[in-house]
């Protein structure tokens, strides 16, 4: 645990740190004259729009619980999904690393397995996939067209774009066409790490081998239900497009909270390829997508760099800090009913 909160604390300094450096390039005075002539009605707006996001997202994840029979409601699967931005956004490495705590939280919400769980938000990461490329395509190709030429910057955006929509869908096809042995390889190196870790916890025996197959087995079951039912992987894509679209209109009302006119097909470019960024070792991304965002607002609209920085901060505060807050704390209800559920069995 004291080594989690490390890694967390260093991840958010070192995020202190990219972004100190992208206010420091952008100017800082400038950036500050730009968010203190923003609209307030206006960045007021990204709020609902946020919780618009995070609702489709969060209704995308009922979808994939549903067809793996898990009792929840979608008031519960939406409060469970903006916890899940909280582990997403707070751990290094974003959706990568917080995927476990986002999976243990959904298994306590849903009473499910642990495994059901990671499951299904597995399920709704790799679904938002495929409607993020196909926004990013359509607002290059409204760009290419209405420009004729392609800055570097945007060509590189483009080529992002190209490998992912190749290499993805590739790696999905033969992680799908060959899963059986995927999963056999995984039980092979995983059971002795598993046993390993578990003879390291006083007062516990060491993990059967059995049960972690199983457990394992459970996992790649239940993606396996999902991936099998066309509905569920139709209304899942609908809700996460929704989603990409709501984060767009978001960046574009940042923009024109700070006076920029910006076409909204470049929101639609920006957005899905600067979320890449979150992979970076950063809590959520934290200063990573902030550089990302700016710099592909600078390439596709043409606006000032303390302008296309300080819409960013906007945008970040109405989308990540929002859900970072709002779901630390659906987080902490969770683990406290938790708590009170086990000392209940205890007695």
């Amino acid at each position: 645990m004291d080594g989690e909160r490390g890694a967390t604390a260093l991840g958010f300094a070192a995020a202190i740190v990219v972004l100190g450096i992208v206010f420091w390039v952008a100017g800082v005075e400038q950036i500050l004259d730009a968010l203190g002539s923003a609209s307030v009605p206006v960045a007021l707006l990204l709020i609902p729009v946020a919780v618009c996001w995070l609702t489709a997202w969060g209704l995308a994840l009922h979808t994939v619980l549903r067809a793996l029979d898990a009792s929840v409601g979608v008031p519960t699967a939406v409060l469970v999904f903006v916890s899940a931005m909280f582990a997403n956004n707070v751990t290094p490495f974003g959706q990568a690393g917080g995927e476990p705590l986002s999976a243990l939280l959904i298994s306590e919400s849903a009473d499910t397995e642990y495994e059901t769980g990671l499951a299904a938000i597995a399920s709704v990461d790799a679904v938002h996939f495929l409607p993020s490329i196909g926004l990013a395509t359509l607002g290059l190709v409204y760009i290419a067209v209405r420009n004729v030429t392609l800055g570097r910057n945007l060509l590189l955006a483009a080529g992002a774009v190209a490998v992912l929509a190749t290499a993805v869908p590739l790696v999905a096809f033969f992680g799908w066409r060959y899963r059986y042995e995927l999963e056999a390889a995984i039980v092979r190196v995983l059971t002795p790490v598993v046993r390993g870790l578990g003879s390291l916890i006083p007062g516990r025996d060491p993990i059967e081998p059995a049960l972690i197959e199983h457990r394992i087995e459970g996992f790649f079951q239940a993606i396996d239900r999902v991936a099998a039912s066309r509905r569920t992987v139709v209304v899942a894509l609908g809700f996460s497009l929704v989603g990409w679209v709501s984060l767009s209109v978001a960046l574009w009302l940042a923009t024109y909270a700070v006076g920029a006119t910006v076409p909204f097909a470049a929101a639609m470019v920006v957005v899905p390829i600067g979320s890449i960024a979150g992979v970076t070792p950063l809590p959520g991304g934290l200063g990573g997508i902030e550089a990302a965002f700016a710099t592909l607002l600078v390439a596709t609209a043409s606006i000032a760099w303390p302008t296309a920085v300080a819409a960013v901060v906007i945008h970040r505060a109405a989308t990540y800090w929002l859900s970072t807050i709002s779901g630390g704390g659906i987080a902490a209800a969770i683990w406290t009913r938790r708590s009170r559920k086990r000392r209940a069995n205890s007695e």
